[in-house]
C-alpha cells in the first residue's frame, strides 16, 4: 500500500507529506484546491512525463517522493534491489527540465522506475497512467477474467517451442547448400587419400629403399669384401678363428686354468658364422631392377602431393582420411535430422495453431459475459445508455495468441461504438474502469487504485451506487478517489481535504485527515456549499457510524 507521499516545489506546493491508509481514501476540496497537483505528483514518483513547468517558481528543482510497504508481492520486477524493508519511490525535476529516478535512494533508469510503477499503482481518469488506454493491456483484461492464464502458459510455450524450431530448421537449411559443397569436397579427399593405398612407415621404408638404390656399385663392393674377409677368401676371418681355437683346444689339455680362454673362443664363433650368413644374403640382395628407383620415386612424389594437402607423414594422411570419414557420415545423416526437424515442427505448428483457436473460442465466450457485466455495472453507474464491446479481430499469431481485444465504447444512445482511448470525458473513462475493477477485483494484482473525476456528471442514487463499488473494491485494494460529492466522500475509510492557503503573499497547498465534527463538515459543505443545520443533519445521516 501507498503509505506516504511527500512533494517540494512542486506546482504551488512548497513542502507537503501526505499519509494515507488502508481501504478507501477520500479526497475532496474545492474546485482548483490542489486535488489534481497530488494526483499529478504520485503519478512523475510512478514514472510519468516531467516538465520544467513542474518546478515552483523560484526554486531549482522538485522532488516527490513516494513510501509504499509491499508486503509478500509474486512476480515482483527484479530490478537488484532489496525490498524487504519497504519501497521508496524519488523523482528530482529540475527548472531546466532535467530529471532523475531514484528507488530506495539508488539512481535507476526512468524505464526501471516505470516498470515498478505500473505494478503498484493504477491511476484511472486524465492521467499518463491510464491501463485502458493501452490496448495491449484490454486483452489481459478479458483474460484474467476469463481464467485463461493456463491455456495462455501453453499457447507461450508452445510458440516459444515453434520458434526454436523454425531457427533451427533455418539454420540446417542456410547450411545444405554449403553442406553439399563439403560432402564432395570430402569424398574426393577420402578417395584420393584411399587410392593411393598408404601403409603406415611406408614414406621411411621407401627413403631407405631410395638411398640403397642410389648406392647400389658401393653397396655390393661393401658386402662382397666383407663377405670374403669374414669366410670366403683365403686366410679368411673363419679360417683364423679355426686355427685359434685348436690352438687353445691344446692349450687347455695342459693348462686348465685356461679353459674358460677356449670357452669365450668358441662361443663367438656362431655369431661370427651368422654373420657371415647374413652378409652372404644382403651381397645377393643388392641386385635392383632398372626401373626400380623410379618407382621408388613416383611412389614418394604421390606421398608429397598428399603430404601438401593433407599433412606430412603417412601417419598424419591417414588420420586426415579418418576425420574426413567421420565428417562425412554426420553430413549425410544431416538430411535426416532437417527430415526430423521438419516433421517435428509442422506437428508443433498445428498444434500451436488449434490451440490458438480454441483460446480465441474461449475469450470470444468469456468476452459476451464481460459485455453483459459491464451493461449492468455502467446501468448503475449513470451510464444506462452506453454501449460496451469487446472488439476481437485476427491479427498475426504471436505468444499470446492470434486475437487483438480492444474495447470499444459509446456514452450516448444511437451513436456506433469505438475505441474506448477515443473517449474525452475523464469520468467516463473513470467509470469505466471501475465498472471493469469491479468485476474483475479477484483476478487483479495492483494494489492501489486511483480514480480521479469519478463522479464527473453523476449524482444522486448512482452517486451513492459509485460510492458502495469503491467501498467494496477497497476491501481488496487501497482505492483513492478525489470527489465532489458527498455519498463517495462519506464512504471513505479515510478523508483528506485539500485547500489552498496564503503566506507570506504566495500561494500552498495543505493536507490534513479529517474526522469528526471537521468531516461532517466538509461533508456538509458539499452538499449545499455551505455548512447548514439541514446539510448538518444529511452529513450525520451519510456518514452513519463511520465516524
Amino acid at each position: 500500500m501507498l503509505c506516504e507521499l511527500r512533494i517540494k516545489n512542486l506546482a504551488i506546493i512548497d513542502d507537503l507529506t501526505v499519509r494515507f491508509g488502508k481501504g478507501l481514501n477520500i479526497l475532496t476540496g474545492e474546485t482548483g484546491a490542489g486535488k489534481s497537483i497530488i494526483i499529478d505528483s504520485l503519478g512523475l514518483a510512478l514514472g510519468s512525463r516531467a516538465q520544467s513547468e513542474f518546478v515552483r517558481a523560484g526554486e531549482k528543482e522538485a522532488v516527490v517522493q513516494a513510501y509504499f510497504e509491499l508486503g509478500k508481492r509474486p512476480g515482483f520486477p527484479d530490478i537488484g534491489l532489496d525490498f524487504s524493508d519497504g519501497l521508496i519511490l524519488r523523482r528530482s525535476v529540475s527548472a531546466t527540465g532535467k530529471s532523475r529516478a531514484y528507488i530506495n535512494d539508488s539512481m535507476v533508469s526512468l524505464q526501471s522506475l516505470a516498470e515498478i510503477g505500473k505494478t503498484l499503482v493504477d491511476i484511472h481518469g486524465q492521467h499518463e497512467h491510464q491501463s485502458l488506454l493501452s490496448v495491449n493491456k484490454h486483452k489481459d483484461f478479458l483474460d484474467s477474467f476469463g481464467a485463461l492464464d493456463e491455456e495462455k502458459q501453453k499457447l507461450s510455450l508452445l510458440y516459444q517451442e515453434v520458434g526454436r524450431l523454425r531457427n533451427e530448421e533455418d539454420i540446417l537449411k542456410q547450411k545444405m547448400k554449403e553442406r553439399e559443397k563439403r560432402i564432395d569436397i570430402l569424398k574426393f579427399q577420402i578417395q584420393e587419400i584411399e587410392e593411393a593405398q598408404l601403409k603406415a612407415g611406408e614414406k621411411d621404408a621407401l627413403a631407405s629403399e631410395r638411398a640403397i638404390a642410389a648406392n647400389l656399385s658401393r653397396l655390393n663392393e661393401l658386402s662382397e669384401t666383407a663377405y670374403a674377409l669374414i669366410y670366403g677368401a683365403e686366410d679368411s676371418c673363419m679360417e683364423k678363428l679355426s686355427s685359434l681355437i685348436g690352438k687353445a683346444r691344446e692349450l687347455a689339455e695342459i693348462d686348465q686354468s685356461t679353459a674358460e680362454i677356449l670357452q669365450m673362443l668358441e662361443t663367438g664363433r656362431p655369431y661370427i658364422e651368422d654373420a657371415a650368413v647374413a652378409l652372404r644374403k644382403l651381397k645377393d640382395s643388392y641386385d635392383f631392377e632398372p626401373r626400380k628407383i623410379d618407382q621408388i620415386e613416383e611412389r614418394l612424389e604421390v606421398i608429397r602431393k598428399l603430404e601438401k594437402k593433407y599433412g606430412e607423414g603417412t601417419e598424419q594422411l591417414m588420420h586426415y582420411r579418418d576425420n574426413a570419414d567421420r565428417e562425412l557420415k554426420v553430413l549425410e545423416l544431416a538430411e535426416e535430422k532437417l527430415d526430423a526437424i521438419g516433421g517435428e515442427l509442422r506437428e508443433k505448428e498445428g498444434l500451436l495453431t488449434r490451440n490458438a483457436q480454441i483460446l480465441s473460442q474461449k475469450r470470444k465466450l468469456s468476452a459476451a459475459k464481460l459485455e453483459k457485466l459491464m451493461k449492468k455495472e455502467l446501468n448503475e453507474l449513470a451510464l444506462e445508455n452506453a454501449g460496451f464491446v469487446l472488439g476481437i479481430t485476427q491479427e498475426a499469431l504471436s505468444a499470446h495468441g492470434s486475437d487483438r481485444v480492444e474495447f470499444l465504447f459509446s456514452a450516448n444512445p444511437g451513436e456506433p461504438v469505438k475505441p474506448l482511448a477515443r473517449i474525452a470525458s475523464g469520468g467516463e473513462l473513470s467509470r469505466v474502469m471501475l465498472a471493469l475493477k469491479s468485476i474483475l477485483a479477484d483476478f487483479d494484482s495492483t494494489d492501489v487504485l486511483i480514480f480521479d473525476e469519478v463522479d464527473a456528471g453523476i449524482g444522486g442514487k448512482t452517486a451513492e451506487s459509485v460510492g458502495t463499488k469503491l467501498k467494496a473494491l477497497s476491501a481488496g485494494h487501497q482505492v483513492f478517489c478525489t470527489t465532489h460529492l458527498p455519498q463517495i466522500a462519506s464512504k471513505g475509510d479515510v478523508h483528506l481535504k485539500i485547500e489552498k492557503q496564503q503566506r507570506d503573499k504566495r500561494v500552498r497547498v495543505a493536507v490534513r485527515e479529517i474526522s469528526g465534527k471537521e468531516r461532517e463538515g466538509e461533508i456538509a459543505r458539499m452538499l449545499s456549499g455551505t455548512a447548514t443545520e439541514v446539510s448538518l443533519r444529511h452529513a450525520q445521516e451519510l456518514l452513519g457510524d463511520r465516524q
